[in-house]
């Protein structure tokens, strides 16, 4: 039991605290290089943006305003959106607008589908993926192509801005914080060597490193650009390309998120296997097995063995009553955060014992469901909120 305790308690401690001091750390002890030169303005390589849009009639109209914005030479960029599937007024409003052009199949197969079936035409030497849903600042995407200018990067991801009013829910406090703390071990992977995947919402490749993913692929971004890693490219990061959204609208909303994550996540570390070869991968490995595969494998476990341990061992040493101790009234605080749940609050603190627990029940749920066969790769929609900050109130909208 105490060596159960021991190397649950260092996973636990690892994963969501020794790792980012640790690789924070090797940064400090890095040399740094010299930053490459930027583009001059006729330089700027031909980009296509494209974004899969699958039923987005209540925010596509907002998505192309928000592209019409983008601070980029307009000859040098495409703005494409792939709609397969979409069976309500996606396709007839994008043909009100000359800006942007739209590729359309009637099955539905997925957004990974339809991605792998628009790549093989796409011409341009940078493509930029976004989600219907983010908007992104106006310098997004030279942001994003400025990295490239370097021959070793293949890849460069944007930054995830999850939106909050001064009070909000445990859905809304829980992934705000869970994003501001995956920004900053984003920074340091990037800059000790790659970043270790990329969100979906936002993010660059080089058009000819393209590999169709398998259609079946839950979190195809992640395993997009991970498998440009390990064929020796970089991955970057650029905080400056932002692409911001609301958080869901409640736990039930964030779970069907949280559950498709994790189920994709299992997926992932499967699929992935060969990364876990150390002696072919070396700091890549170090960084994926830190940063993403013990969260997705171990650390539900790791939860559970610390918790049996200190309760079989609390009577036999004052260390691991306390241990105990201090594991109860986490989770004592985790109960009451699900008890207000879904009622908004400035203390967002109150929040943070209940998400933690609540994310690892998720990555549970999400083994269950990925190897039941149940998690469809065609995905359902979650509800987020609208903040109407100039009012302080919010509403609610399917994107």
């Amino acid at each position: 039991m105490e060596t159960l305790f021991w190397i649950s308690t260092f996973i636990i401690l690892y994963s969501f605290a020794g790792y980012g001091l640790l690789i924070t750390l090797l940064n400090k002890l890095k040399k740094k290089k010299n930053t490459n030169t930027p583009f001059s303005e006729e330089d700027w390589p031909e980009v296509t943006l494209l974004i899969a849009a699958y039923n987005e009639a209540d925010i596509i109209r907002q998505k192309i305003a928000n592209c019409e914005k983008i601070d980029y030479p307009k000859d040098r960029l495409k703005v494409l959106f792939v709609t397969d599937g979409s069976t309500d007024q996606t396709n007839d409003i994008i043909k009100q607008y000359n800006s942007v052009s739209f590729s359309f199949s009637p099955e539905r197969k997925g957004k990974i589908a339809a991605v792998n079936r628009i790549m093989r035409y796409i011409t341009s030497p940078i493509t930029v993926f976004s989600d219907a849903n983010v908007m992104m600042n106006p310098g997004a995407i030279k942001a994003l192509v400025q990295p490239f200018e370097s021959n070793l990067m293949g890849a460069v991801s944007g930054e995830k801005i999850v939106l909050s009013e001064t009070e909000d829910n445990a859905s809304a406090s829980g992934e705000g914080f869970y994003w501001k703390y995956e920004s900053f071990l984003k920074k340091q992977d990037a800059e000790w060597n790659t970043l270790v995947g990329s969100a979906g919402e936002l993010f660059a490749i080089r058009t000819r490193l393209f590999v169709p993913t398998e259609e079946n692929t839950l979190i195809e971004d992640f395993v997009m650009t991970m498998r440009v890693a390990a064929d020796g490219y970089k991955v970057g990061y650029e905080p400056s390309a932002m692409a911001t959204e609301t958080a869901s609208a409640n736990i039930a909303e964030e779970t069907k998120r949280k559950v498709r994550i994790s189920a994709g996540g299992i997926q992932a570390v499967i699929k992935l296997v060969k990364l876990l070869n150390v002696f072919k991968y070396g700091k890549l490995t170090f960084q994926y097995v830190s940063h993403r595969a013990l969260r997705w494998t171990l650390m539900p476990l790791a939860l559970i063995g610390t918790f049996a341990s200190t309760l079989w061992l609390a009577d036999t040493h004052w260390f691991y009553n306390l241990a105990f101790r201090a594991q109860s009234i986490f989770y004592l605080l985790a109960f009451f955060g699900y008890v207000i749940r879904d009622q908004k609050t400035s203390y967002k603190l109150l929040h943070i014992p209940y998400y933690f627990t609540y994310m690892h029940i998720c990555v549970v749920k999400g083994w269950i469901k990925y190897f039941r066969g149940n998690q469809k790769v065609t995905w359902e929609k979650s509800e987020r909120v609208v903040l109407k900050s100039s009012e302080h109130q919010l509403s609610v909208v399917r994107n």
